[in-house]
């Protein structure tokens, strides 16, 4: 299959790499040293799943570069998706699949806004996983998972072509029967990031002194509260499993939104807490946790944003 990474960090190159390995045609969007390295050197993943180096991995800096991709992985921060949708929709076929693997809940439809919504699916991925160094992946925990769905619910010829694909690169893969819960669940679960950035604490941590965790939990609860509101069909019983799942991951686990923020970089709090805000509004329901660790951020984030528009 012809494949299209738009976004080769942490998820695209881990992801790309191992379809690249079971023998597809994969190009790889990337820029600056890190493109340098992969068309120098190749595109090197570290696993605790085994490590696969890509050596002549083809990496260009345009999407315009490639022309008919039969799939498109979106693997860009959140907020990139409005700059690049345009450019996908001028180089993909009628039968191409365009499949999101962004945090939140509004990439799918954010990339039907401007692409053929016949020609998006809904997607997310689970993968602990960052740039190590240019042209280097380290996967660092989590069992690397692609979830992905019809809008309608249904199963497609589309989504036994995906599942055929990620079988054979042993890529563990869910086709989902309602792509708008699973999204909604991960959206959830990932939304504690911006309290781990504004407390400066690891997932151990968070969880274990009783203040921060009760600000866990209520963050958690208040964004179940927002989903029944949306109509997402997710049982009440899923937060407890969410904090089980929270007091399972290692220690020392922090995410991207939380490293990025520490940084001083652009995050994804807009489309993670900062959408929780906008839709709580909009639905009438209180969220006072989210309310708040999105308006310690947004400050920071204004300042981010401002000293990168003017490098």
């Amino acid at each position: 299959m012809k494949i299209l990474v738009v976004g080769t960090g942490g998820v695209g190159g881990y992801f790309g790499a191992r379809l690249a390995q079971a023998g597809n045609d994969v190009t790889f969007i990337a820029r600056g040293n890190h493109l340098e390295a992969i068309r120098e050197n190749g595109l090197l993943v570290k696993s605790i799943n085994g490590d696969v180096c890509i050596k002549n991995a083809h990496a260009v800096d345009a999407i315009s570069d490639i022309k008919h991709p039969d799939l498109v992985l979106t693997a860009v921060k959140a907020w990139q998706i409005k700059e690049i949708r345009e450019e996908i929709a001028q180089v993909i076929h009628d039968e191409s699949i365009v499949l999101p693997l962004q945090n939140g809940v509004l990439a799918a439809k954010e990339l039907a806004e401007v692409i053929p919504a016949k020609n998006v699916m809904g997607g997310l991925c689970r993968i602990f996983s960052m740039i190590e160094a240019p042209g280097v992946i380290n996967h660092v925990g989590y069992k690397p998972e692609i979830v992905f769905g019809e809008p309608a619910g249904s199963s497609s010829m589309r989504t036994q072509k995906l599942s055929q694909l990620f079988e054979q690169a042993n890529i563990s893969y869910k086709s989902s029967n309602d792509i708008e819960a699973d999204v909604w669940k991960k959206f959830i679960f990932i939304c504690t990031s911006a309290l781990l950035a504004v407390t400066k604490t690891t997932y151990g941590e968070l969880r274990e002194l009783k203040e921060t965790r009760s600000m866990m939990i209520g963050l958690l609860n208040e964004i179940y509260a927002v989903s029944q509101k949306a109509g997402v069909n997710i049982k009440a019983e899923f937060i407890d499993k969410t904090i089980a799942v929270i007091d399972s991951v290692a220690y020392d686990s922090t995410s991207s939104l939380t490293r990025d923020v520490w940084e001083g970089k652009p995050s994804e709090i807009e489309y993670q807490n900062g959408t929780v805000v906008k839709l709580a509004e909009e639905y009438g329901v209180e969220v006072p946790v989210n309310r708040f660790v999105y308006h310690v951020i947004l400050p920071m984030e204004l300042k981010t944003r401002s000293l990168k528009g003017n490098a």
